[in-house]
């Protein structure tokens, strides 16, 4: 199942480290099949996105997913991608960027052509074969119809899919340069909220996160003494304080750290899908590890 990461700090900038691919040589990361795909999103200090991103489908790009990349940025965004739509290309990989806004999601949409469709002269916007990539455009339109509104446009750009498209799952971060959208629709994947003082619950700690399969880890010294909000596919430390969104739940973190949420999408999907639904390569990239 593909894993998604995302931490803000707002309006504090964060040094941080990431690796994409932890412990590539461990007997647990051994018993897991290579992922597709990594990717890193944050902003540079005047607020330009920077992505650093590939396949995993040649040995310099393992080299390039294990490696350790020390960035700074008031949000990042991290995913490990296994292909459920699109093939190994980088133009496939996730986060994508459109309109200053970085994007990374979970998930499968079906019923593309449809979606093409009613995507019009805005298809322009995807650069690849993904159906990530599509819905990220329908989020930048409606966004951009709803005033610039980001909580507006991918409530709208959710609620279309949901009336119309055939749809397993659409777990989704989004981010800009000081702030972070997540939402959790309906309820197939598990999607994490930790808001986490200066120091972590002790009060004194540097963050420290590692995913459950040793794929994903981030650290950060600065996060000894600032606070900052993670969402996650997964609990990624021992603090009690993860809170699981609910189905529909979405999720925004503003420029102060100011937390809103509420549940936006409170039905079902019109044409739920289940794994047996699925074509095998998207099944396969949907199960839990």
């Amino acid at each position: 199942m593909c894993r998604l990461f995302g931490l803000i700090s707002s309006p504090l900038r964060t040094h941080a480290t990431f690796w994409l691919l932890d412990a590539p040589d461990s007997l647990s990361a051994q018993s897991h099949r290579e992922p597709d795909g990594t990717g890193l999103g944050y902003f540079d200090a005047a607020g330009t996105p920077e992505v650093h991103k590939a396949p995993i489908a040649a040995y310099e790009d393992r080299l390039f997913a294990r490696e350790a990349r020390d960035v700074e940025s008031a949000t990042f965004l991290a995913h490990i991608r296994y292909a459920s739509t699109g093939g190994l290309d980088v133009r496939n990989t996730h986060p994508f960027e459109q309109e200053g806004r970085l994007f990374a999601h979970n998930g499968v949409i079906e019923g593309l052509d449809r979606l093409d469709g009613h995507l019009g002269e805005d298809r322009s916007l995807v650069h690849g074969d993904t159906d990530s990539e599509r819905f990220f455009a329908l989020v930048t339109r409606e966004t951009a119809a709803h005033g610039g509104d980001v909580s507006a446009g991918l409530v709208s750009a959710a609620r279309w899919v949901a009336a119309n498209l055939p749809l397993y799952a659409l777990n989704v971060v989004l981010v800009t340069a000081q702030e972070l959208w997540a939402l959790r629709y309906p309820g197939t994947h598990e999607l994490y909220v930790l808001r986490r003082p200066a120091g972590g619950r002790h009060g004194s700690r540097h963050l420290d996160h590692t995913g459950r399969y040793g794929h994903l880890r981030v650290r950060s010294a600065h996060l000894g003494d600032r606070p900052s909000v993670v969402v996650a596919s997964e609990r990624m430390d021992e603090s009690p304080h993860w809170q699981l969104m609910a189905p529909g739940e979405l999720l925004h973190v503003g420029p102060d750290l100011r937390v809103t949420s509420r549940v936006a999408l409170p039905d079902p999907p019109a044409h739920p899908l289940t794994l047996a639904d699925l074509r095998p390569e998207a099944a396969a990239s949907q199960r839990p590890e």
